[in-house]
C-alpha cells in the first residue's frame, strides 16, 4: 500500500513516515520546505532503513499532485501540508486561506480525478474556538477564532460536504491539541524556522542557551498557579493515531466515512508545570519572566479522548516527562536543527 504523505518533511509528517514505514506501508513524501528541512527526509532513512521517496511539489499545483499520485500508484493521502502560525494567520490571513484551503481543494480535486478517496486530515483543537465547556468533547460548538483555525474549520466542513455528496469519499480529521516530543533516536523532532511559535521549542532553546529566558503570558488565569494549561501530546503519540485513524477508516463502509476524533491526553499542564518538567529532564534552570495575558489567550483548553478509543481503539500512552526527555535529547543532539549533522 503507497500513501501520499503532504507536508511529510515536517515535524509531525516526518514522525508519521516512520509510523506509516515500521507498520508496512511504502510512503511518497510531498513537501514544498517552506517550513520544512530536506535533511529530516535523510534522517528517515537512517531510522528506518528504508528509501523514502520524496517530491518537492506544492499543494496548490494540481497537475503536480495528479502525476504524482497516478506515478506513484497511491491509494490515500495523509494530509499534513499547510500554515500553522495563528499569529502569523492574523497578518497574512490570505496566505492561510490560499495555501491551507485552496491548496486543499486542489489536493482534494487531484485525487478525485486520480480515483484516491480515502484521507486522514490534520486538524486542530482551535476549531472549537473558546471553551464553552471542559474538557473538549467532539460535539464542543466549532467556532473558531483566527484565520489558521477557520482555514481548519472550512477544510473539516468541505470533507463533511463532499462526503455527504459521494458515498465514494472516505475521511478521518484529526483534531489535534499540542504535538511535542522526539523520535527516541533524536534524530528528528521539532525544528522551528526563527523564533518558536510554540512553548516546548521554546523552552528548549533557553535550555540550550539559544535563548536567555521565556516570557510568560499571563500569571493571573484562573488556574492553579496562574498560568495557562494545555494539553500537550508526544508526536509519536499523535502520528499512531493517524495509523490507527487510517486503518479504522479502511474498515469502515462506503457512505459512512467521515469522522472527527481528538487526539489529546486528556489531562492540562500549565506553561510551569512545563517549565518545571523540562528542567527535570535537562537538569537545567529554565529563566522565565511574566509578560502581560496574549489577546486571543484562554486560561485552560484540554481534551476529552475517550471518542477516539472508541472509533479507532487510540490511547496517548506516554506523559510529560517522557516528552520532555524526548526533547532535550533531539535539542542534546541538534542544538542548531537539521542545520548541523546530528551527533
Amino acid at each position: 500500500m503507497t500513501i501520499l504523505i503532504t507536508g511529510g518533511a515536517g515535524f509531525i509528517g516526518s514522525h508519521c513516515c516512520v509510523t506509516f514505514l515500521e507498520a508496512g506501508h511504502d510512503v511518497v513524501v510531498l513537501d514544498n520546505l517552506t517550513n520544512a528541512n530536506s535533511e529530516s527526509i535523510e534522517r528517515l532513512k537512517e531510522i528506518t532503513g528504508r528509501n523514502i521517496i520524496f517530491e518537492h511539489a506544492d499543494i496548490r499545483d494540481q497537475d503536480a499532485l495528479e502525476l504524482i499520485l497516478r506515478q506513484h500508484r497511491c491509494e490515500a493521502v495523509i494530509h499534513f501540508a499547510g500554515l500553522k502560525a495563528v499569529g502569523e494567520s492574523t497578518q497574512a490571513p490570505l496566505l492561510y486561506y490560499d495555501n491551507n484551503v485552496a491548496g486543499t481543494v486542489r489536493l482534494l480535486s487531484a485525487m478525485d480525478n486520480c480515483g484516491v478517496r480515502d484521507l486522514v486530515f490534520s486538524s486542530s483543537a482551535t476549531v472549537y474556538g473558546d471553551p464553552k465547556f471542559l474538557p473538549l468533547t467532539e460535539e464542543h460548538p466549532l467556532s473558531a477564532v483566527n484565520p489558521y483555525g477557520r482555514s481548519k474549520l472550512i477544510i473539516e466542513e468541505m470533507l463533511r460536504d463532499l462526503s455527504a455528496s459521494d458515498p465514494k469519499w472516505r475521511f478521518a480529521i484529526l483534531r489535534y491539541f499540542n504535538p511535542v516530543g522526539a523520535h527516541e533516536s533524536g534524530l528528528i523532532g521539532e525544528d522551528p524556522l526563527g523564533i518558536p511559535n510554540n512553548l516546548m521549542p521554546f523552552i528548549a532553546q533557553v535550555a540550550t542557551g539559544r535563548r536567555e529566558n521565556l516570557s510568560i503570558f499571563g500569571n493571573d488565569y484562573d488556574t492553579h498557579d496562574g498560568t495557562g494549561v494545555r494539553d500537550y501530546i508526544h508526536v509519536t503519540d499523535l502520528v499512531d493515531g493517524h495509523l490507527r485513524a487510517y486503518e479504522a477508516l479502511k474498515t469502515r463502509r462506503k457512505g459512512d466515512g467521515c469522522f472527527a476524533v481528538n487526539l489529546g491526553t486528556g489531562t492540562g499542564y500549565s506553561v510551569l508545570d512545563m517549565v518545571r518538567a523540562f528542567e527535570r529532564a535537562s537538569n537545567k534552570k529554565i529563566e522565565y519572566e511574566f509578560a502581560p495575558r496574549r489577546f486571543g489567550d484562554v486560561a485552560a483548553c484540554f481534551a476529552e479522548t475517550s471518542l477516539a478509543e472508541r472509533i479507532i481503539g487510540w490511547k496517548a500512552q506516554k506523559g510529560l516527562d517522557a516528552m520532555c526527555r524526548d526533547t532535550w535529547n533531539w535539542v542534546c543532539k541538534n542544538p542548531n536543527g537539521f542545520s548541523q549533522p546530528a551527533e
